[in-house]
């Protein structure tokens, strides 16, 4: 889980050095805040967490210093600690898009609530209805709540804002997966390789749809391609299974083959006599 959500700060910390502190915050005209945040930009995160620290001692009130000291501590691996400062930053402006964001992931990922977690993107999603990733995180929470049907919904609702959105249309497809659904799972998963051919979530789910379809020689090809770009001992194990049950297969139609021209054989000669 750890890896997972490091990866998901990643992409967080990228909204953050593109948006973070606005025009009329003093962070602008500091050197030191770019150099901080290039910092953990380049994964110098003990450095760059030492620095917004000192900042934070010239500035405390300004909250995206406070954000960025929760990301650090994240990257850090000391998630209650982080959980302070993202809600430190929330107390001083309830309206920060971006800490609203990764409080709403650490209470998904780190902390299991999916409750808080939808609690936190519906928020966003208040102060920015038109943002498509708000409704895409929103839906994550809820299908890990189990509630699959709000999920789609709320899919839909990211996908009507930005049509190429390829996460979007790989997670609705691996609900329409979990539901059975699966020529819907297989036209989004499509779709979204179409976008994104390196979507390894695509990717995955692909190959679950082609062997349920019992196209094993086809699931064998994604998840070769799987390994091929991002070499997974899980990848390989499913290839190797496929495998098996490809050969399984032969050796059992094989085998319905002599049984049937045995029986075939014993008849022919039981009529001639």
């Amino acid at each position: 889980m750890l890896r997972a959500w490091l990866t998901a700060l990643a992409v967080l910390a990228g909204i953050g050095f593109s948006s973070a502190a606005d025009s009329k915050s003093p962070l602008e005209h500091d050197k030191r805040w770019v150099e901080a945040r290039n910092d953990l930009r380049q994964g110098k995160t003990a450095e760059a967490k030492t620095e917004f620290e000192e900042l934070l001692k010239q500035y405390p009130n300004e909250p995206d210093l406070h954000l960025f000291v929760g990301m650090s501590l994240l990257r850090l691996r000391d998630p209650r600690a982080a959980l302070s400062a993202i809600k430190k930053a929330i107390d001083i402006d309830p309206n920060h898009i971006e800490a609203r964001t990764l409080l709403g992931y650490v209470e998904l990922e780190v902390r299991g609530d999916a409750d808080a977690a939808i609690k936190e993107y519906s928020k966003v999603i208040e102060l920015r209805p038109d943002l498509p990733e708000a409704y895409s995180n929103l839906a994550v929470a809820q299908k890990k709540k189990g509630e699959l049907n709000e999920a789609i919904v709320s899919l839909n609702k990211a996908l009507e804002r930005k049509p190429d959105f390829a996460s979007a249309i790989t997670t609705r497809g691996a609900i329409f997966a979990e539901q059975n659904k699966w020529a819907d799972a297989r036209r989004d998963f499509e779709a979204a390789l179409k976008i994104d051919p390196q979507d390894q979530g695509a990717l995955q789910g692909l190959a679950r749809v082609l062997e349920n379809d019992r196209d094993y020689a086809g699931a064998q090809r994604v998840l070769a391609q799987l390994n091929s770009r991002s070499p997974n001992f899980v990848y390989w194990l499913d290839w190797g299974r496929l495998g098996l049950i490809r050969f399984w297969w032969i050796l059992l139609s094989i085998a319905i083959a002599l049984a049937l021209g045995g029986r075939f054989k014993k008849a022919r000669t039981e009529a001639n006599g």
